[in-house]
């Protein structure tokens, strides 16, 4: 059965070489693309919105609700056991894992995460967990497209550009927002597009939004209806927020990656401990942090006296003043990301998106109703402010202010405030580029060396390795030979350097042809020379899990042409030269970057 498959498999292939044009297939895949992208998010959602609903439906507005301390450890548990005994897989930090994939792995994305990461994350969050599904449904459709691609025996080229296909159409399909989809492959994935990259990813996110105005229907994601015009007179409000908006991204993102270092130094069951208590605590005090938070951004938004619903079903139920809210959404802004490393460190699959939109919009809220209640300058509309600070704290952390500003316009209708959206935005990333280089994405991959950037021939460095491009087959010596073995070995080898290794391959050094030119034609030297004797050091030594870019400066700095190549121990692995390199850099070029036929 298993043969017949792959023999009609095999046909199909060839028929579709044969009769289909290269450029025809890749829209059509791009295609089929978005409609998987949007199916799996629309899954996702309906998910989490049904585990949500069955487990909450039945807690009381006025007073604390104690199944908080419960739902959380539960949730916690479950997806780790999933993950340790189904998937077998690490299978956290989605859009990590697509960078990693593309700039590491040729694009390749392992099957398995066409659908892991849906299961994964909706139980994650159904039963509280404080993060987002867009991470795992970005990973999710950046796999189906990659699994499609290698399907229909696409080239390189062509694969990467349908994982940056499925992450947009997985954000289109979630957000009903097809250009915010195309700008996040753009922004955030760091994929250097052509004018040829751009019609693939057009069909994939109108597709998947097209796919997800059917299911879900055609209202945005947010009710969102601007109260007041916006005036001219708010811009040094609109900036000012944009510079808050900038700090709490960088407190966003160095609060996270502090909190992943403590989880990854404990054993797994201490990080289960640790994160079900830190987030189940936190979720029992403050309600709004249980979940994705949308339901908070929908009250904000909502304006008038609806904020005092995010209150409901905690201690701070009876707080209802006008300070009183401050301090409590204060306070969630304070603890939201510890929540949210808690949910990731406790071994829940989740994301930073949704918990920086909240983030974003309860800051924007804050902001405005603290300036209206002093009654300094102009009024200030909280629903407003509450949606550029959506904006702004996205274009923040993600460093993404073109995604942030039309993801935001696009998932709300807010479109007459895209003159503010756009300045908060660029002031957001202004002030946190000043102090952190890379979004939260990026920044574990970036510490590697392993990451793909806009520089092309930095992104290129990036997919060459050290053992890809390795001289394996030069002789080695040993440093007790005479002279006349080496002459032996010099006659059968058409190489002018030699590595000098000792009995367990250590290397000592190296013999330059050059060095030795003037003697090796006189026989009475033979016995009396042996290698110790003109071998001489390395001008330096490259390690075989090197970065490209550091290998590459190594070679200007020594302006060598080979160098030798070793492991942590010092074990001799081959020779590295500078030919072998620009011709790797080539075909990676020509591979990954030159235009797509018409």
């Amino acid at each position: 059965m298993a043969s017949k498959f792959k023999e009609l498999y095999q046909h199909f292939l060839l028929w579709l070489n044969k009769h289909i044009k290269e450029r025809t297939l890749l829209l059509f895949v791009c295609f089929l693309v978005g409609i998987a992208t949007a199916v799996a998010s629309y899954m996702v959602k309906t998910s989490i919105h049904f585990i949500q609903v069955f487990l909450t439906e039945n807690f009381t507005p006025t007073g604390a609700n104690y199944f908080y301390l419960l739902y959380p450890p539960i949730g916690l548990l479950l997806c780790g056991l999933f993950v340790k005994y189904i998937v077998k897989d690490d299978i956290s930090h989605g859009v990590t894992k697509v960078l990693y994939a593309i700039s590491q792995r040729k694009s390749r994305i392992k099957p398995h995460n066409m659908y892991t990461s849906i299961v994964a994350s909706s139980i994650t969050i159904g039963f509280g967990g404080s993060v987002g599904a867009e991470a795992p449904i970005v990973l999710t459709g950046s796999a189906i497209g990659s699994n499609l691609g290698r399907f229909f025996k696409l080239d390189q080229r062509n694969l990467m550009l349908l994982v940056g296909c499925g992450a947009a159409g997985a954000i289109a399909g979630i957000f009903k927002a097809p250009i915010a989809g195309i700008l996040f492959v753009i922004e955030v994935l760091l994929l250097d597009l052509t004018m040829s990259s751009i019609l693939p990813l057009l069909v994939t996110s109108v597709t998947a939004t097209t796919v997800s105005y059917l299911l879900t229907g055609m209202d945005a994601m947010f009710a969102f209806s601007q109260v007041e015009q916006f005036t001219l007179n708010r811009i040094p409000y609109v900036i000012i927020l944009g510079i808050l908006c900038g700090f709490l991204s960088l407190y966003i993102t160095r609060v996270m990656i502090w909190n992943e270092n403590i989880y990854h130094k404990l054993s797994p069951l201490k990080r289960f401990l640790m994160g079900s208590v830190i987030l189940s605590v936190l979720i029992f005090f403050f309600p709004p942090l249980y979940g994705e938070g949308y339901n908070s951004i929908d009250i904000l938004l909502a304006g008038g006296d609806k904020y005092k619903e995010l209150m409901n079903g905690s201690f701070f139920y009876s707080l209802h003043n006008r300070w009183g809210i401050i301090v409590f959404l204060s306070l969630i802004t304070i603890f939201k990301i510890f929540a949210t490393s808690a949910t990731n460190g406790g071994g829940g699959v989740g994301g930073v998106f949704a918990p920086t939109l909240f983030l974003g919009c309860i800051l924007g809220f804050i902001f405005s109703y603290t300036m209206n209640q002093l009654g300094y300058g102009t009024y200030l509309p909280q629903e407003n402010f509450a949606l550029m600070g959506m904006a702004g704290v996205m274009a923040g952390v993600m460093h993404a202010p073109l995604t942030g500003t039309f993801l935001i316009a696009e998932l709300t209708g807010g479109y007459e405030l895209f003159l503010p959206l756009m300045i908060v935005s660029s002031c957001s990333y202004g002030t946190i580029i000043a102090f952190e280089k890379h979004n939260i994405y990026a920044i574990r991959l970036a510490k590697k060396g392993e990451l793909i950037t806009h520089h092309k021939d930095k992104a290129v460095l990036t997919f060459l390795k050290v053992e890809d491009i390795l001289e394996t087959d030069i002789p080695v010596v040993k440093p007790d030979m005479t002279l006349g073995d080496m002459v032996k070995i010099i006659s059968n080898s058409t190489r002018n350097i030699f590595p000098v290794v000792n009995d367990n391959g250590v290397l000592l050094g190296l013999v330059y042809l050059n060095d030795i030119r003037n003697i090796i034609f006189r026989p009475e030297l033979y016995d009396r020379f042996k290698v110790e004797k003109f071998m001489v050091g390395p001008p330096a030594k490259i390690n075989i899990n090197m970065p490209m870019e550091k290998v590459m400066n190594i070679f200007e700095d020594t302006k060598a042409w080979n160098l030798p190549v070793v492991d942590d121990n010092g074990i001799y692995k081959g020779i590295i030269s500078q030919s072998t390199v620009f011709n790797a850099y080539r075909e990676v070029l020509l591979e990954n970057y030159s235009e797509i036929d018409e």
